[in-house]
């Protein structure tokens, strides 16, 4: 197999894994997880959590005080973030395996993508550290934002590689690639619309043991209302961007998936709000969201 061809198909493969990790992590707060190991980055003192509180270290209660879910062993929620870290640690891996094999390919005739290959590492310890940093300050607001937002950033990089090595790219109009950068914008803003609004329904869900999900709208104040309001907007946008991008036979793709994801990113926003909350749907709206993010930026990399 051709080195660029294994090198390209990799990268690729790198993406889809941080896509797995940003579901992994969805799960965790559909599950409510997200304190299961209270320390970082071990998990109650050990590298292999207990599966059962016979297992806990003898001084287990200063973990357990720490708690933002229950002050009781859990290994549901423990299991859950693990495997989370899990997935991190396995992309850790990957993308410094990504970095090797882009200094041996690439640093010699095509130096940039080297480059973006190491800050796709230093992003991921970023993201590792960052992760830390929430464990720590219980699920702080403005640490998952930045955490989610900064995954988003991490999904970015290898498109920007891939950009790189693709020779071919199409010409279009001035206000096809301004709309395709509005677009994102709007993505983005949603994203973080979205991520505060889950933290106000952290808050009013929690008093009710995360029972009684028909009652966790009422509580939520006005961004609830703009971050409703700006799907519809970000829902023209995209299905605009998917029309126009139709006589253009390498960007039918980036639209046709943008159009997909827009759709089903609202479908699942509009099941949380008329359903009562189902939690498979957190994980649904939350991934389509970044993937919709990621599509609209590589969308505009296949722009002149």
């Amino acid at each position: 197999m051709n080195k660029n061809k294994a090198y390209i198909r990799y990268t690729r493969f790198v993406l889809v894994w941080i896509f797995v990790v940003i579901l992994a992590g969805g799960v965790v707060r559909m599950t409510q997880s997200g304190m299961g190991c209270p320390d970082w980055p071990k998990c109650f003192g050990r590298w292999v959590p207990p599966t059962d509180a016979s297992q806990l270290p003898a001084d287990f209660e200063k973990y357990l005080s720490t708690q933002d879910i229950d002050h009781s062993f859990n290994a549901y929620h423990t299991w859950i973030e693990y495997i989370n870290r899990l997935t991190g640690a396995v992309l850790g891996i990957l993308v410094f395996a990504h970095m090797i094999w882009s200094f041996r390919l690439y640093f010699k005739t095509q130096r940039s993508i080297f480059w973006w290959s190491l800050l796709l590492v230093l992003t991921t310890g970023f993201q590792a550290w960052l992760g830390k940093m929430v464990v720590a300050h219980n699920l702080a607001v403005v640490k998952v934002t930045t955490h989610m937002l900064v995954a988003i950033v991490i999904a970015a990089i290898p498109l920007i590689i891939l950009a790189l090595l693709n020779k071919r790219k199409e010409n279009v109009p001035a206000y096809l690639k301004h709309l395709t950068v509005v677009a994102l914008v709007l993505v983005l803003l949603q994203v973080v619309l979205g991520t505060d609004v889950r933290e106000q329904i952290d808050e009013i869900s929690k008093p009710l043991g995360y029972q009684q999900r028909e009652l966790w709208l009422s509580g939520l104040d006005n961004m609830f209302l703009l971050h409703r309001s700006t799907s519809w907007l970000v829902l023209a946008v995209c299905l605009f961007l998917f029309w126009r991008s139709r006589p253009y036979t390498s960007l039918r793709l980036h639209g046709n998936l943008t159009a997909a994801f827009v759709l089903i990113a609202l479908g699942a926003g509009l099941s949380l709000y008329f359903f009562n909350m189902p939690a498979i749907m957190q994980p649904v709206h939350l991934l389509t969201a970044c993937l919709l993010s990621v599509t609209l930026f590589s969308f505009r990399l296949q722009m002149k």
